[in-house]
């Protein structure tokens, strides 16, 4: 732009410097400083040169490894790949792959590493917004910083994810916000309506209560993430446990223990029981032991009558050390134990 004024500014009294000014435009497209020096990998900064509006990182298949999900959400998120990955064979019928999708859900269930594990399959670059660099004090500030995240993420085939989406797309008849952050929400409109099919915008929100209801039917696909359970909470206890054979034993403990913990939380947990296997002199059934006192307050009266079973039936802890533990009688452990084993023989 500067230029361009150079280029009027000499015309009539400086022909040949406005000449050689209006060549270096033609032949010299100007470009915005999105590239740093340093083992050329992109780092986009905002338009003013001061904090990164986004975070460029690329995941691979071995730093991003598929999430463990329940069947259902296998399911869904693998229809999302499978249609970006076949995306020519549905042009072909003048059709498009998804081009966007919002995951929903409590924390730690796994919205991240799933946008991270897509990203590795698609072998496309991932982009994170920076909320904390995306705001600003100043007005009308926010909204180009987000508008400048945005067109980065659709100038070259990426994954964007918005974490946190209800932080910049609140509901507009929520009287407490001010004008800036309702302007967030028209952007963020009006980019879900062109965003090109190159591209994946990926969002996720742990409140969709507060999200604005227009964003809903801009999204190509709504993923609701759960808290694991069942084959998906045994999956992922065993792949926590890593090569601690000697733990494997105790998966079922632990699936009762974990029951109703997110996968990062179980995923905590593990790793302090390994570490503390590696650390401490205490026996693995002291270990165990440990683990199962810090919970017994969460379960209920049925899970810790199993749990003391469980643990009394592989000499995890004698009857009564079990009893004392779980707060379950000797009586109640041994009619569970002879229950579950009369099961088992009739199976």
């Amino acid at each position: 732009m500067y230029l361009g004024r150079m280029v009027r500014r000499y015309r009539s009294h400086d022909p040949e410097l406005s000449k050689d000014l209006a060549q270096t435009l033609r032949t010299k497209a100007p470009t915005r400083p999105d590239r740093l020096s340093g083992q050329g990998k992109a780092t986009p900064i905002q338009p003013d040169g001061s904090l990164s509006v986004l975070r460029a990182t690329t995941p691979s298949r071995e730093s991003a490894p598929a999430p463990v999900l329940s069947p259902e959400l296998e399911s869904t998120l693998f229809r999302l790949l499978q249609e970006r990955l076949s995306s020519a064979a549905l042009e072909k019928h003048g059709l498009s792959p998804a081009s966007s999708a919002v995951f929903v859900g409590p924390p730690g269930v796994g919205k991240t590493r799933s946008a991270q594990w897509i990203a590795a399959e698609l072998d496309l670059p991932l982009f994170s917004l920076d909320l904390t660099a995306v705001m600003s004090s100043r007005l009308g500030q926010s909204g180009a910083n987000l508008r400048y995240a945005l067109d980065k993420a659709k100038a070259e085939p990426s994954v964007l994810f918005l974490d946190e989406l209800d932080a910049i797309a609140k509901r507009r008849d929520d009287d407490s916000d001010v004008g800036e952050l309702k302007r967030l929400v028209t952007i963020m409109l009006q980019e879900l309506d062109d965003w090109p099919s190159t591209s994946l915008l990926l969002a996720a929100t742990n409140h969709p209560a507060i999200v604005d209801p227009a964003l809903w039917r801009r999204f190509d696909m709504v993923v609701t993430f759960t808290m694991p359970e069942g084959p998906a909470l045994v999956e992922a206890i065993t792949r926590f446990i890593g090569d601690d054979t000697e733990l494997m034993d105790y998966v079922p403990t632990f699936q009762t223990i974990f029951e109703g913990m997110s996968f990062s939380e179980v995923e905590r947990r593990l790793l302090a029981i390994r570490k503390q296997r590696i650390l401490t002199p205490l026996s693995i059934h002291d270990v165990v032991a440990d683990a199962v006192q810090g919970r017994t307050s969460a379960l209920t009266t049925t899970q810790r009558a199993s749990l003391a079973a469980q643990l009394a039936g592989r000499g995890a802890l004698s009857q009564r050390k079990a009893s004392e533990l779980l707060g379950v009688s000797r009586d109640t452990i041994r009619k569970v134990t002879r229950s579950t084993t009369n099961a088992g023989g009739k199976r």
